[in-house]
């Protein structure tokens, strides 16, 4: 399935599909430690201009179900709000921006432990607006299960770097799990939708297979 436009600008207060894989196809992930030194820059470089549904890392790729910021924090000094000039209409786009610096950055760390130069994430990165209810909950199932579908995992449900068990737990998390549960009424309809098998169709707007 293709999906077209998919370097779309980036708005404040909605939801996105964003993925991205390495370069001619290389691995972004070598190490346990490369996962979790991810989530930290991600933490540290995307937490402030956006919301966090779902994710899934994969050796090569990854995919988010994120939500814009009505209220970017461009920096640690400064805020914009919805208020002043669009997001779209700046030069220089605070969400892009963000992904950019955060790109670079775990970049220039894969290459010294790789010892490799150039780019290590295919340019642009790809996004595409979830404009549904129906879709938020689909996307759900559908980045979760990636590790199974790649043939990655027997079982995505056994998978670390997803998002899928850490929406079951309570521990405190900047994940907004309480949120994605609500799509699905309660953490039993959660676990039984992620045991049926989904019709891509209903993604095919939002997903390029």
């Amino acid at each position: 399935m293709a999906a077209t436009n998919y370097r779309i600008p980036i708005e404040p207060d909605k939801f996105y599909h964003i993925w991205n894989r390495g370069n001619n196809r290389e691995n972004l992930f070598y190490t346990s430690a490369n996962y979790e030194y991810f989530l930290r820059m991600y933490a540290e470089l995307l937490d402030p201009v956006l919301e966090t549904y779902a994710f899934c890392l994969l050796p090569n790729h990854f995919h988010l179900l994120v939500r814009t910021k009505s209220f970017v924090v461009l920096s640690k000094s400064t805020a914009v709000s919805p208020t002043d000039e669009p997001i779209k209409k700046r030069k220089s786009n605070p969400v892009s921006l963000a992904f950019q610096r955060f790109f670079t950055a775990y970049s220039q760390a894969i290459n010294v432990q790789q010892r490799r130069t150039g780019s290590l994430f295919q340019k642009p990165f790809k996004r595409l607006e979830v404009k549904s209810t129906r879709q938020l909950s689909t996307l759900v199932h559908y980045i979760h299960t990636n590790p199974q579908r790649h043939k990655i995992m027997e079982d995505f449900r056994q998978y670390p770097w997803s998002s899928y068990d850490r929406i079951l737990k309570d521990k405190p998390s900047k994940l907004k799990k309480e949120e994605v549960l609500k799509w699905f009424k309660n953490k039993e309809n959660y676990v039984n939708y992620h045991s049926q098998i989904i019709d891509l169709d209903d993604l095919k707007d939002i997903i390029i297979e």
